[in-house]
């Protein structure tokens, strides 16, 4: 059996100002350092991790770098782990994409599992790629806990996928916070969630989603 804790990136500039992200390469704030550090902490003193896989995007590396640093493991970036490419929508605040992509930003927050970003990927697409970096990962690690540092609509989307709920369903999944914590197992081909978005380690340090994303 293999483990694999999935961690979302601390927060960043583009959380902050209310920017979708995709694949901009945003940096991470000093409170989502922060936010790196207290995670790291969490996994140092509940798991004992073997490897650390990370987004190649900096605000996802970063985050893993420093559970790999303080877990005294090594650290592999995957281009697989990304954020879905936004197209259009990267680097534009989510008011605008209200305004500006009516009908495609309103399939993204009423029904996201079936949308498509303008110019960018569908979560579809993007649940194919992830699916196949996970699965790859936990075949090569069997008997390992690896860590992978990605981003919320991977993991958002993979709640679905191994747990062979259609994508009809995603839009009742809430996204889990930054630098949260979700575990699950993998084990002759099938996918256990453990636990989801656990986030009590960070305390005051926690940080969410809006409404309008």
């Amino acid at each position: 059996m293999t483990t694999l804790i999935l961690i979302r990136h601390g927060e960043s500039a583009a959380n902050r100002d209310g920017i979708f992200a995709g694949h901009t390469d945003v940096e991470l704030l000093d409170k989502g350092i922060e936010q790196a550090k207290k995670t790291a902490e969490y996994i140092a003193e509940n798991y004992k991790a073997d490897k650390v896989y990370a987004s190649d995007l900096k605000r996802a590396y970063k985050t893993g770098e420093i559970i790999a640093d303080l877990s005294g493991v090594g650290i592999v970036a995957d281009k697989r782990l990304r954020e879905i490419n936004g197209g259009q929508w990267q680097g534009r605040k989510f008011t605008d994409l209200v305004e500006n992509y009516a009908e495609e930003y309103s399939c993204w927050l009423n029904d996201i599992g079936n949308s498509c970003c303008t110019d960018g990927e569908s979560v579809a697409q993007l649940g194919e790629r992830v699916l196949e970096a996970l699965t790859e990962i936990a075949e090569e690690n069997n008997g390992k806990t690896v860590v992978i540092a990605t981003h919320a609509t991977p993991i958002r989307t993979m709640q679905c996928i191994l747990q062979g709920l259609s994508l009809d369903v995603m839009k009742d999944i809430p996204w889990v916070s930054n630098a949260s914590v979700t575990e699950i197992t993998y084990e002759n081909g099938k996918w256990s969630f453990v636990k989801v978005g656990e986030d009590k380690h960070l305390s005051a340090l926690r940080t969410s989603f809006p409404a309008n994303v």
